[in-house]
């Protein structure tokens, strides 16, 4: 189911096939072409520029609403029922929900501004807030981090705040010292989730809700491999699309693993 078709893909890559004719071998020709192509240079600007803006944000209200619903109080097991619902909506009935959330006529969220004196622009048709508008519309599907996290705080035994508290430690040291130290790999894991969730889960808004568009300002990777695959019939140059984005992510998850030192697990901790 995983192995098959990547080999398959990456011999794809290397030939000239539209799914009608014989593959024609081109070797390498497929990658040259590709990254010659403005088209996959701007998709990849893109799509970095939309795992920037989602996947620190995810990261750290995963986090909040983790630290915030940890502790048992009353209705907390509605509130996070509530956290987690809309991760569990499907993904075209969700871009459609927010189709309708961000229309500029009778759109809620341009009447809430409307009401409030601000601007109400036109989101998805304006080049400059349609990457902006849905990497926003991103943001609410945290709840599979927020699971994650959460089960990483119920694991920290409480003694360690009993004995941190005695020794006269405030919430902020605790949280600095004990927590984020001891959530580290739960941490990296959930980063490292949301980089692939963000470059994977930007098809369905861009396909149902922008096209690609405005002046390919959410022209994902993504759509692109799936336009020139399956609109176009190049699926020689969609697979070499495929596996430098693969490439690409891969890259980046190497660097964040690199950057903050490993999983987080030490001897002394």
């Amino acid at each position: 189911m995983v192995l098959l078709p990547t080999l398959l893909s990456f011999l794809l890559a290397l030939t000239e096939y539209d799914a009608i004719s014989p593959p024609v071998w081109r070797g390498w020709q497929n990658f040259a072409a590709v990254l010659q192509d403005q088209l996959f240079l701007i998709s990849i600007r893109n799509s970095a520029l939309f795992v920037l803006l989602t996947a620190p944000l995810r990261l750290l209200g995963a986090l909040a609403l983790a630290l915030l619903l940890n502790r048992p109080q009353p209705g907390v097991k509605i509130y996070r029922t509530a956290v987690y619902l809309p991760t569990v909506v499907p993904s075209v009935a969700y871009a459609l929900i927010w189709l309708w959330i961000f229309n500029p006529i009778y759109g809620p969220l341009n009447l809430l501004l409307g009401s409030l004196g601000l601007p109400t622009p036109a989101w998805l048709v304006n080049d400059k807030t349609a990457l902006p508008a849905l990497a926003f519309m991103a943001l609410f599907q945290l709840g599979e981090g927020f699971a994650v996290l959460l089960a990483g705080l119920q694991e920290i035994p409480q003694d360690y705040y009993r004995a941190a508290a005695l020794d006269g430690a405030n919430r902020w040291q605790m949280f600095r010292y004990l927590t984020l130290p001891l959530l580290a790999p739960w941490l990296l894991l959930v980063a490292m989730r949301d980089i692939i969730v963000s470059v994977q889960g930007t098809f369905t808004p861009a396909l149902l809700m922008t096209g690609g568009g405005p002046y390919y300002a959410t022209l994902f990777a993504p759509l692109l491999i799936y336009e020139t695959a399956f609109d176009r019939f190049r699926f020689g140059e969609g697979a070499a699309m495929m596996l430098l984005t693969f490439l690409s992510t891969g890259l980046l998850l190497l660097t964040v693993y690199k950057l903050v030192g490993g999983w987080g697990y030490a001897d002394e901790v």
